[in-house]
């Protein structure tokens, strides 16, 4: 069977130009995947590739030998516009370059022929699964049945010839899962990541933390592995819940949330940080959960981010060591923000299509949870109420917004605002 090798990031990652995020690995199972194999190929990406030994040598050698490569570019992936590069150098034909729509192209990729499909950021819409699914299925019938030059590199520098590849005796790397069992085989990044998540979902953050160590050994780099290590780690609570907190706010800091624009990356920080303040009632961290949260909120405009900032705002405020001033001011923007938030969320409730999944869920609480801030407790308990309706409503989530919600209201009753003056 002919083999097709898949260029592309794996998870979820940011695409900074539009500040979203893309769950990829949806678009290489609802799409790249069965097209390819609908096609006749037999379809790998680098993380489903068993190997021994340095993860880079597998990939270099299916660059030069895949029959097809088929490049996904899409969030400005630097790794896969590198390999569709190593690419075009190393082969003249049978490359495919495709990408979600609102990516913005660089000028030198100007010349390549890129088919694009439309990304939701959580998922894709089925009409547009099915229509690029057969456009990608052709492609590759097509392209890896002729011998057409789609490399830029030897378009524009005629005469140059493939290079041969000569393996030096006693240097010959493992054979690929991609066509047989390698000697010495260690399970996969995408096996890893399935155990990871599979354990996550069933609350086994411990298991899930072991697996994603393994993972982040093998791509100690890649955010999206980062995260949810730091994730895992810190609700392992273990060995104890601060000690736990402390190592997630560590491995995080390998990201440099200082300097950041991740979404995922700053609201994860800020919830570490909300947690250890939580714990020990240190100023310093409910400081850095906020500027974390208020951060991510300026950059992405969401609601996660908007309504944790209001609430820690409002918390800084209640401290009894808290500047008169600045518990006003703290107050002025934590209400603000809601009013921004719940401008958010009317907007996502109003569109079409509405959020679904667990997001259904989020975006009314937290709507629940800016009105409540704002004053109007009515509207803040009929919206608790149709959240709690939703069949994605688990009881952890409604009794943690219940408590919230209880919170909220305590801290506008003692808001310093309540102490300001009534003006006509």
């Amino acid at each position: 069977m002919p083999k097709c090798f898949v260029v592309m990031g794996f998870g979820k990652k940011t695409d900074y130009p539009t500040n979203r995020v893309l769950d990829l690995d949806k678009s290489y199972e609802y799409i790249i995947k069965p097209a390819v194999t609908a096609a006749g190929y037999e379809c790998v990406r680098a993380d489903e590739i068993q190997h021994a030994g340095n993860i880079n040598v597998p990939m270099y050698q299916q660059l030069l030998n895949a029959d097809v490569v088929i490049a996904d570019v899409s969030t400005y992936n630097a790794n896969a516009f590198y390999e569709l590069g190593v690419r075009h150098a190393l082969k003249p034909f049978t490359t495919i370059t495709i990408a979600e729509d609102k990516l913005i192209f660089p000028f030198d990729v100007g010349q390549i022929a890129i088919r694009k499909y439309h990304h939701l950021g959580d998922g894709i819409d089925f009409g547009e699964v099915m229509r690029m699914q057969a456009e990608l299925k052709k492609a590759v019938e097509t392209i890896g049945a002729q011998a057409v030059c789609d490399s830029p590199v030897y378009t524009f520098l005629h005469g140059l010839h493939p290079p041969v590849y000569e393996v030096e005796k006693g240097l010959e790397a493992a054979p690929l899962a991609f066509g047989g069992e390698p000697e010495e085989s260690q399970p996969t990044v995408r096996m890893l990541m399935d155990q990871a998540h599979a354990a996550m979902g069933k609350s086994d953050f411990v298991t899930a933390k072991s697996l994603l160590g393994v993972v982040h050994g093998m791509l100690p780099t890649d955010p999206y592995v980062v995260q949810k290590l730091a994730l895992a780690t810190y609700k392992s609570e273990l060995p104890t819940p601060k000690e736990a907190l402390l190592a997630a706010a560590s491995i995080l800091e390998t990201l440099s949330p200082s300097t950041s624009t991740d979404t995922e990356t700053l609201g994860l920080y800020g919830a570490v940080h909300k947690h250890l303040w939580e714990l020990t009632k240190d100023a310093a961290y409910l400081d850095k959960a906020i500027w974390a949260h208020e951060k991510a909120y300026c950059v992405k405009n969401d609601y996660y981010n908007g309504i944790n900032m209001a609430y820690l705002l409002d918390e800084r405020a209640a401290s009894p060591a808290a500047d008169r001033a600045d518990a006003i001011a703290d107050a002025v923007v934590a209400r603000r923000t809601r009013q921004g938030v719940a401008a958010i969320c009317k907007a996502l409730l109003d569109a079409t299509p509405a959020p679904s999944g667990a997001a259904a869920y989020w975006v009314r609480v937290s709507l629940a949870e800016a009105e409540m801030g704002l004053g109007d407790e009515v509207q803040a308990t009929d919206l608790l109420n149709q959240a709690k309706a939703l069949s994605q409503a688990d009881p952890w989530m409604v009794k943690s917004t219940e408590k919230q919600l209880a919170k909220v209201k305590d801290l506008r009753v003692n808001s310093p605002l309540n102490a300001l003056p009534v003006t006509k």
